[in-house]
């Protein structure tokens, strides 16, 4: 798998490994550092948090960091650390009772690497405070999120559940008001009608699917987005970020 090993997984990109040592979540292994001319003052600092992190640092050569990241735009650093440490969905549900301005994503069964990335970046920038995703048939944060993400997916509770459509019920018992996008059907309202600041949660689904029937059912409530074009749908990451910032813009 990209950016994987069997002693951990392989993040590059200045901002993604920087992201890494100020989130200070996972263990960091080792840093792995060009050895090309004369260090800029990013990649001391790189250093110096690599040696707090009391992380190795090693310098290699910028093929040997093209054949680890498979030509990636490692931009001469890369850092091996352990899993991403996702949280429980005991701990988000806790998280929803103690704050009455709660957000959550929710994600049904995202399958691409940069769309999940985008979304962690924008929850991240929107203040969310966890996201859930399912653990079956669906994208984890893998490196290449965290590559999407520029980082911001070091910074945020992630829950991977078993059973996304139990873990919404729990979720709502904790107080959480679930919103699904979707475009069609007689019970959809305009996204701008519905109230985001309360304690809510935003269900987006998968790519060219859509949300699952049962995700669908669970939801409270069930909000579009206007489409004056041709093409039917928004790409999940875009339709995310639409309805993230108009709880932003309400909350505000």
């Amino acid at each position: 798998m990209e950016g994987q090993t069997g002693k951990g997984e392989w993040i590059y990109g200045r901002r993604p490994v920087a992201e890494v040592f100020r989130a200070a979540r996972r263990h960091v292994h080792e840093l792995l550092m060009v050895e090309e001319g004369r260090e800029t003052p990013e990649l001391a600092q790189l250093r110096a948090a690599a040696a707090r992190a009391g992380a190795s640092v090693r310098k290699v050569s910028r093929r040997d960091l093209d054949d680890l990241t498979q030509n990636g735009h490692h931009q001469g650093v890369a850092v091996r650390t352990g899993g991403f440490p996702y949280v429980c969905v005991e701990e988000v549900a806790g998280l929803v009772e103690k704050r009455k301005d709660a957000l959550v994503l929710i994600l049904d069964h995202l399958e691409d690497p940069q769309n999940l990335g985008s979304l962690l970046r924008t929850a991240d920038a929107a203040g969310v405070h966890a996201v859930v995703i399912p653990e079956d048939r669906a994208v984890g944060v893998t490196p290449a999120v965290v590559r999407a993400s520029a980082g911001a997916s070091e910074h945020m509770r992630v829950a991977r559940v078993v059973n996304l459509v139990r873990a919404m019920e729990l979720l709502k018992k904790a107080g959480l008001w679930t919103v699904g996008l979707d475009m069609e059907g007689d019970d959809v309202r305009p996204y701008t009608a519905i109230d985001f600041k309360d304690r809510i949660g935003i269900v987006i689904g998968s790519e060219g699917h859509g949300l699952k029937r049962l995700t669908r059912e669970t939801c409270d409530f069930i909000a579009r987005l206007p489409m004056a074009g041709q093409v039917a749908s928004l790409n999940a990451a875009v339709a995310g970020a639409v309805c993230l910032y108009e709880a932003v813009r309400q909350r505000q």
